[in-house]
C-alpha cells in the first residue's frame, strides 16, 4: 500500500519583555503588544490571582483605566481566583475561566490576559490553549519565580490523580511581560522561593552566573531590586535559549535538563501537601542531587561545599523529615524515590536525570545507586 507522507514545520515567536509599571497610561508596552497582531479592536479576558490583587488593591483600577485610555476591549470584570499549587487540583477553577470563555465569546483572535504566579499561568495557560484550540495569552507574572522560570516556558497543566502537571499542553504564550513593580509587594518566602530556579540553571548552564548568586546572596536575600532585576532577566534568558536551542522545546525525548533537582521536589510538594512551596522543595531537590553527584565521584568536594553553602545563605533548608520517610521500603507511597519512577512515567523512555559534573555543567544518567541517594539524604539530615 502507498503511504501518504506528510511534514511541515511550525514556528513560534513570542516576546519576553522586562518593564516597570506596565499598567501606567504612559507605558505603551501592553497595548503595542495587543495591537501587533491586529489594529482591530481585540477582546480582552482578564485573570487575576486573588493574592495579587489583595496585594495591590489599585492594580484592577489601574488596568480598566490603562484599557479606557488606550480603547482596549475588555470583558467585564476581571475574574480573581486563588493561587498556589492547590488551584492546579480544582477542576472548579479551570471551569470558571472556560465560561467566562464561553459567555464573553472570547475567540482565538481574543486575548486572555493572566496576572500571577506559576501556578495560575499554569492553569490559565492550560484553559486558554484548549478553548478553540487555541487562544492567545499574554502572561504577567508576579513572582520571583514565574518572572525567571516558569512564565517563560512553553508548558501549560493542571495536576491530576495526585500526580503534578498530568494533564497539559505545550502552547507558547503570545506573550511574557515581566513588570519587576509586582516583586516589591512580595513576602520574603516568595521572594527567596524564585531563586532556586537561577541556582538550578546557573549550576547546570552558567558557572559565572551561580558565582554572581554566589556574591550578591547578602544583596538577594536583603531584597536588593538591581540585583534580583538581573537574577531574573539572566535566569529568563537562558530558560529562553534552552527553549529555542535545544532542539526539542515540546520535550519528544526522555531528557528534560531544566528540571535538574526536580523529580525529587515535585515528589516533595505532594509529600509536604504543598506545605513547601515549588522554590523551596527545588532547593532541597537541588541540594540532594548535588550530594549525590559528589557521592557517585562526579562533583569535586569543594563545588559540593560552595552549592550548599550558597543555598544556605540565600535562606533555603536542605532537608525536611519527607525527604527520609520510609526511606528503606522504596514501594511505600512516602517513599521519596517514588518519584523517580514518576518522573520517568511523565517523560516517557529510559530514565534520564540530570547530575552535575562541575559547576556550570551537567551530565545526564540513565540509572542511580539508590543505596548513594539515601546515604546522600542521610548527609543532608546530618548538614542540617
Amino acid at each position: 500500500m502507498e503511504a501518504i507522507k506528510s511534514s511541515f514545520p511550525v514556528y513560534f515567536n513570542y516576546q519576553v519583555q522586562f518593564t516597570h509599571g506596565l499598567f501606567d497610561k504612559k507605558n505603551p508596552l501592553f497595548v503595542e503588544i495587543v495591537q501587533q497582531a491586529s489594529k482591530q479592536p481585540s477582546k480582552l479576558l482578564w485573570v487575576i490571582e486573588q493574592e495579587v490583587a489583595n496585594s495591590q488593591p489599585e492594580l484592577t483600577a489601574a488596568m480598566d483605566a490603562y484599557c479606557q485610555h488606550h480603547q482596549l476591549q475588555q470583558c467585564g470584570k476581571p475574574l480573581v481566583i486563588g493561587g498556589g499549587e492547590a488551584i492546579k487540583n480544582d477542576s472548579s477553577l479551570l471551569k470558571s475561566i472556560y465560561q467566562a470563555i464561553n459567555e464573553h465569546g472570547i475567540c482565538r483572535h481574543s486575548y486572555i490576559v493572566a496576572v500571577g504566579g506559576g501556578a495560575l499561568l499554569d492553569m490559565v495557560g492550560f484553559a486558554a490553549a484548549t478553548a478553540h484550540r487555541g487562544i492567545r495569552l499574554i502572561r504577567v507574572p508576579t513572582t520571583v519565580l514565574a518572572q525567571a522560570d516558569s512564565g517563560v516556558g512553553v508548558k501549560n497543566a493542571i495536576n491530576y490523580f495526585d500526580k503534578k502537571n498530568f494533564l497539559g499542553c505545550f502552547a507558547p504564550p503570545y506573550a511574557v511581560l515581566n513588570d519587576f513593580n509586582f516583586l516589591i509587594s512580595l513576602p520574603q518566602r516568595d521572594w527567596r522561593a524564585g531563586m532556586a530556579e537561577a541556582v538550578k540553571v546557573a549550576l547546570i548552564k552558567d558557572a559565572e552566573f551561580f558565582y554572581y548568586i554566589q556574591q550578591q546572596a547578602q544583596a538577594l536575600t536583603q531584597r536588593s531590586m538591581p540585583a534580583m532585576q538581573h537574577l531574573v532577566r539572566r535566569c529568563a534568558a537562558l530558560h529562553a535559549a534552552h527553549i529555542s536551542g535545544s532542539g526539542d522545546p515540546f520535550e519528544f525525548g526522555s531528557s528534560r535538563p531544566l528540571d535538574f533537582g526536580h523529580w525529587a521536589a515535585h515528589k516533595l510538594e505532594h509529600l509536604t501537601a504543598h506545605r513547601l512551596r515549588h522554590g523551596e522543595a527545588v532547593a532541597i531537590g537541588l541540594a540532594l542531587d548535588s550530594t549525590y553527584s559528589y557521592l557517585a565521584g562526579y562533583l569535586a568536594q569543594n563545588d559540593w561545599q560552595q552549592i550548599l553553602a550558597t543555598l544556605q545563605d540565600l535562606g533555603f533548608t536542605l532537608y525536611v523529615p519527607e525527604l527520609s520517610q520510609q526511606l528503606d521500603k522504596l514501594e511505600h507511597p512516602l517513599n521519596i524515590f517514588r518519584g523517580l519512577r514518576e518522573f520517568q512515567e511523565h517523560l516517557g523512555g529510559e530514565l534520564t536525570i540530570m547530575l552535575l559534573e562541575k559547576i556550570g555543567q551537567g551530565k545526564e544518567v540513565h540509572t542511580v545507586d539508590i543505596a548513594l541517594f539515601q546515604q546522600a539524604i542521610l548527609l543532608l539530615k546530618e548538614l542540617r
